[in-house]
């Protein structure tokens, strides 16, 4: 692998030449190469396998979680609206990075344009905090349904539910937007090579030869509030809401009651803990292995989105029967055509027989 250090502004990256056996030449002064997972590039196409099926099982999962609330009028609920923009976030999240992963694992496709790469990364982080206020939002929804039942309705209306939705959906874009702004305005004269799977944050403001402390204190102020409050927000909701469980009066719903929040509390903390892990390890964990952090790194836009369907959605009562009433009445569908057919069939095969068109 060899650099030409060659100082300049964005835009005109440096150029930069891979002699393996397993890159092309690459010389353009206006790209960023992205690595894929270093150190694991003979195992790119087996790693593509889970990959591949974490995110079929993602847009599988968050597209039906869309199609049943949107078609079943009982459902048009806060919660259920919550979901809905919980399961967005994930199709944008996951549909950020994979397609881009792909391409350098099964085509070699390194390449990226400096102005997409910096989209991507825009992408992913505004995302990423919109899915943490969603995961409040929704947390907050639990509680007061669980400790103030008869204020749900009139807490949480229509229009206070859209005003919600907004205000995370702006904290995600307006905090992020500093990100690309002040990426673009660093000098990359180190190397245009990125040792990862896609354009995070710190990966790309590492490459500039100048001081990007501001980039890197505002990033890690931004991961400290941001997933800090939300967790003390979620932590202090569901603190509450354990409290209202066990006062409940039998011990059958106390566990109904706790498995499905134990089952929200491990699909929020599979989103977390791996994010909280690789915005540090790019700060402090020097002695991190650099594959195992990029694995880390995917793992955290992959993994809850696939998760998210499966334990807010198939675990909601409304949804799993919804969902098993679809499924039955497109069997019942399907078993009633095929006997309308096979009874037509053999009165067809009867007729002919009796017309002597048969032997």
């Amino acid at each position: 692998m060899q650099e030409k250090p060659f100082c300049l502004r964005v835009g005109h990256l440096l150029p930069y030449s891979m002699s393996n056996s397993n890159t092309t030449d690459l010389t353009n002064a206006s790209t960023f190469i992205l690595l894929g997972i270093p150190g694991l590039e003979a195992a790119h196409v087996w790693i593509s396998i889970p990959f591949c099926a974490m995110y079929a099982i993602a847009v599988l999962g968050n597209f039906t979680i869309l199609s049943i609330v949107k078609m079943e009028p009982s459902l048009h609920g806060p919660m259920y609206y919550f979901l809905c923009m919980l399961a967005v976030t994930d199709l944008v999240l996951s549909t950020s990075i994979l397609p881009k992963t792909l391409s350098i694992f099964w085509f070699n496709s390194r390449e990226i344009d400096f102005s997409a790469c910096l989209t991507q990364l825009y992408f992913i982080h505004c995302f990423s905090v919109m899915e943490s206020g969603f995961f409040v939002a929704m947390a907050f929804d639990r509680y007061v349904a669980i400790c103030h039942p008869l204020r749900h309705s009139t807490t949480l209306t229509n229009p206070m539910v859209a005003k919600i939705g907004l205000a995370v959906v702006l904290r995600g874009g307006m905090l992020v937007m500093p990100y690309v702004l002040l990426a673009r305005r660093w000098p990359y004269c180190r190397t245009n090579v990125i040792p990862h799977t896609y354009c995070e944050h710190m990966a790309v403001v590492k490459l500039a030869c100048t001081d990007i402390r501001i980039s890197s204190y505002y990033g890690l102020s931004v991961a400290i509030w941001v997933t800090g409050l939300d967790m003390i927000f979620i932590a202090i909701s569901y603190i509450q809401i354990l409290r209202a469980i066990f006062s409940l009066p039998t011990k059958d719903a106390q566990v109904k009651t706790f498995g499905t929040c134990s089952a929200h509390l491990c699909a929020i903390l599979s989103f977390y803990i791996p994010a909280i892990f690789s915005s540090l390890t790019y700060r402090f964990g020097h002695h991190v292995a650099l594959q195992f952090h990029v694995l880390i790194a995917n793992v955290y836009l992959l993994v809850p989105p696939m998760l998210n369907p499966i334990i807010y959605g198939v675990r909601t009562k409304q949804i799993r029967d919804r969902l098993l009433q679809l499924f039955t009445h497109k069997g019942m569908k399907f078993f009633s055509w095929c006997t309308a057919s096979q009874t037509k069939l053999h009165a067809e095969l009867a007729g002919d027989m009796v017309l002597g068109r048969l032997p």
